[in-house]
């Protein structure tokens, strides 16, 4: 399977989830991880924006498909009471 197309199916399978309910854990490297609680706002061809649950500050931060296929980024959808992790399919 050609990368263009896992990308291009990771973004497939991330469309129907904008204006849902999202948790995100991002590796950032040097031991650092981020988990926060979000809302997937949109996706365009080479990024994805979450718009974060902050109290003081309403801040959008945006990743790359390319994050979730080497595993820096995990997505999870939270629907009604089921949980739906978004990830690349195996090749």
């Amino acid at each position: 399977m050609s990368a263009r197309k896992v990308l291009n199916d990771i973004k497939r399978d991330l469309e129907p989830f904008v204006g849902d309910k999202i948790r995100l854990r991002a590796n950032r490297g040097r031991k650092k991880v981020i988990e926060k609680t979000g809302v997937l706002e949109s996706t365009y061809p080479n990024i994805f924006v979450i718009r974060l649950d902050e109290k003081q500050i309403e801040r959008r931060i945006s990743f790359s498909y390319a994050d979730i296929l080497t595993d820096s980024v995990q997505l999870t959808v939270s629907r009604g009471d089921e949980d739906i992790m978004i990830k690349a399919r195996s090749c």
